[in-house]
């Protein structure tokens, strides 16, 4: 019996150590900090944007829009991702007026103007500008169009009304993607 117990004991002692390192790895996960809080790459684009203090207005025109299950989804998506400061540069009420449910239709364009398919690190974005000559057209899943450029060491993008946003914060992975905060919210034509 002794013999058993002594057994069970080194078994467990062997497996202790595997177990904190399976634990440690997870703890440690690589993160990016968006609006005080940590963005994990193993939850997706709405788990992790409704912890971003910086993105209340988002997340709120995001459920208005009715968009919540779209960005749970598999994607992968790549999202430019305006703070509430870029929402307050719109004109003084525009949020709230997108934000009626009559507006929902208007709303959705808005948002799914600042989605493009597929997961664009900003090293593909310089890639794809730099296969341009100098910038780069992406096509949005609102259907309509946005252009890259550099400007130093960040990204621009331009929207159709010639409307500049800069990438705030860049690669911020997520398990369906990847966002890059901007400053400015963008509008289609």
């Amino acid at each position: 019996m002794n013999i058993r117990i002594a057994c069970m004991t080194a078994a467990l002692a062997l497996a202790a150590p595997a177990l904190t390192l399976s634990l440690s790895a997870t703890a440690q996960e690589q993160t990016k900090t968006v609006g005080g809080a940590p963005m994990y790459p193993s939850k997706t684009i709405v788990e992790n944007a409704v912890n971003s203090k910086d993105h209340t207005t988002l997340v709120a025109a995001v459920k208005a829009a009715g968009l919540v299950e779209t960005l749970q989804g598999k994607g992968p998506f790549t999202v430019f991702a305006p703070t509430n400061a870029a929402f307050a540069k719109l004109p003084a009420g525009t949020v709230d007026t997108l934000l009626k449910p009559e507006n929902k239709g208007q709303l959705t364009g808005v948002l799914t103007y600042h989605v493009v398919p597929g997961r664009m690190t900003a090293q593909d974005l310089a890639a794809k500008v730099k296969e341009g000559g100098g910038k780069a057209t992406l096509k949005t899943v609102q259907g309509a169009t946005l252009t890259v450029t550099p400007s130093g060491n960040t990204l621009v993008i331009t929207d159709q009304k010639g409307g500049k946003s800069t990438v705030a914060i860049a690669d911020v992975m997520q398990s369906n993607g990847v966002i890059h905060v901007v400053d400015t919210v963008l509008l289609p034509g």
